[in-house]
């Protein structure tokens, strides 16, 4: 199928990653195998931004065409292990000031997936790729995180798009409780046991359940960061009406996205390359606007 506004009826409504890459891909609606051309909100890189710019200065290209898009980190190889490394890092720090990347964390902020949820750097309902098989980690904030190669990577460069293919979805209920001891960690590597090694390849996947719901939002974030060869891991979606047919897709987010912008611009410094380590607060604020705004209790247990 094209990349084109999918005309079959949705009787069964539409799962988050038919609503989110709808958005990504301006259509009205998708459906899973579809392919769309999506624009991803954010780029993400890290350390192997070196690499990936070697591959994008083979394209004959100079510039990236949406440089405000990008989000780079220096968190794998660090305190640098090696001259090479030490050399990486250099020339990643030259392309973020050549290109006017906005959005660069250096040495010593954090590892960039947690790093990008403090900061408010991708919200609810946007679409995050990044070449990190553990981007799939966003989805705990109701998000679409999608891990890429690096040549993907130097693509949307670029050109700012990626084609993709809309996933299938898989939904896991948990019911019951957890007994003492037992984490979501452990859960998920029960899970991973089960479904084996290519069990739920390219598949969405989407957790349900009480036993869910009794999670703190921090352990659902870890839960979608271990799930991370599946595209796009939902831990917790926020309330029933996420699979209803808006007026235009993923509409259920704009309050949350307000809210978190608002609550990231009083947080975040003035635009501009960041190396400091930012307040613990910032992550407090905002568990407590998820706390205020998801239709889900965030229990949390001593």
């Amino acid at each position: 199928m094209s990349a084109q506004e999918s005309t079959q009826s949705h009787a069964g409504g539409y799962t988050f990653a038919e609503k989110a890459l709808a958005r990504a891909a301006g259509l009205s609606s998708v459906i899973a195998g579809q392919i769309v051309d999506a624009k991803p909100d954010v780029a993400m890189s890290h350390d192997n931004t070196a690499a990936i710019y070697g591959t994008f200065k083979k394209l004959g290209i100079t510039k990236v065409k949406y440089p405000d898009r990008l989000a780079i980190t220096l968190d794998h190889a660090v305190p640098a292990p090696t001259t090479q490394h030490a050399q990486n890092h250099a020339e990643v720090r030259q392309f973020v000031k050549e290109q006017g990347v906005t959005t660069f964390f250096d040495v010593g902020r954090g590892i960039c997936h947690q790093v990008h949820s403090e900061e408010g750097v991708i919200l609810p309902g946007e679409l995050i790729l990044g070449s990190d098989s553990h981007t799939t980690h966003f989805g705990w904030l109701g998000a679409f995180g999608a891990g890429v190669g690096r040549s993907e990577m130097a693509a949307i460069w670029a050109t700012g798009e990626l084609w993709l293919r809309v996933p299938e979805s898989m939904k896991v209920v948990v019911t019951g409780q957890w007994p003492e001891g037992v984490t979501a960690k452990d859960f998920c590597l029960k899970l991973i046991g089960d479904l084996g090694v290519d069990g739920g390849i390219y598949m969405s996947i989407e957790f349900h359940g009480p036993a869910i719901s009794a999670l703190s939002r921090r352990t659902s974030l870890l839960s979608a960061s271990i799930l991370m060869s599946r595209p796009c891991c939902l831990a917790k979606p926020p309330s029933a009406a996420m699979y209803q047919k808006p007026a235009s897709p993923l509409g259920w987010t704009a309050p949350c996205r307000q809210g978190m912008r608002s609550c990231a611009a009083t947080v975040r410094p003035p635009a501009q390359a960041s190396s400091k380590p930012r307040q613990s607060d910032t992550a407090r604020r905002f568990i407590a606007f998820f706390s205020a705004h998801f239709s889900c209790a965030l229990n949390r247990r001593p």
